[in-house]
């Protein structure tokens, strides 16, 4: 298997506060890494590095390298655009916009320049499809999306990112604000994810990152501690400060 994303000594800062200390790591192509750690160890922050969404922040400054498909994201030629339409991103609280189901999946699609109807139909249907959502909504895209349960929005967010045709699918805790039903149809969509798609997942809750990952990475306080085979890394981790963690020592 092929490493989609290579990190190497990467270093990000908020102003003077360091919150990411040489991360080194490779992400294998079409396959589900979760990254664990308790709160602001700087996961969410590696995420968004992943896509430049930390770009938007002021104050931020980033060392290192981060390559995707071989070339670093952050050299000057690269059209942050097309990063983000390969490399997209589904947030821990659902967010349709306030618009119809339709117009919500086809809105990416439209940014990109698509404009045939008949185009578009076939992208809103096949991303519904994908996101295992379509037969709930085939009959009801002209409603407005947020009419729809929390764990529906989450998995039309997941289709609306799947529109533009991505390679990678960044998830910053897509299940935390959803409902043990809902939950599990968002892991079974991931599993299932995986087959065309690499999927990097922050995750609080351990059980799903046993679940449902091929690799784990650990963090704690900005920095990489362990990262490795998911049932490895939870029967047998290699360091101390791994194992404290997921015997519920801390965090």
């Amino acid at each position: 298997m092929s490493d989609i994303i290579t990190v190497k000594d990467l270093c990000l800062w908020y102003g003077s506060a360091q919150a990411l200390h040489n991360i080194c790591m490779d992400i294998p192509d079409r396959s589900i890494t979760a990254l664990i750690g308790p709160s602001g160890c700087g996961k969410s922050t590696f995420l968004k590095t992943l896509n430049r969404m930390n770009d938007l922040i002021p104050g931020v400054k980033i060392k290192g390298q981060v390559c995707y498909q071989g070339q670093d994201i952050f050299a000057p030629s690269v059209d942050v655009n097309l990063l983000r339409k390969d490399v997209g991103m589904v947030f821990q609280k659902p967010n349709p916009f306030p618009m119809s189901i339709y117009d919500n999946i086809a809105y990416g699609p439209r940014t990109h320049g698509i404009t045939s109807r008949i185009q578009l139909d076939e992208i809103v249907e096949s991303s519904l499809r994908d996101a295992a959502i379509w037969d709930e909504v085939k009959d009801r895209l002209k409603k407005n999306a947020l009419g729809l349960s929390g764990g529906q929005q989450q998995r039309l967010c997941i289709a609306r990112a799947l529109a533009v045709k991505p390679k990678v699918l960044l998830m910053d805790e897509p299940t935390s604000a959803l409902d043990p039903i809902s939950t599990s149809k968002i892991e079974e969509l991931a599993s299932a994810l995986k087959e065309n798609y690499t999927i990097i997942m922050v995750t609080h809750n351990m059980q799903q990152a046993v679940r449902i990952s091929d690799q784990t990475a650990f963090f704690l306080l900005g920095e990489l501690v362990e990262y490795g085979n998911s049932e490895q890394l939870f029967s047998q981790p290699k360091n101390q400060r791994t194992e404290d963690y997921i015997t519920g020592r801390f965090g």
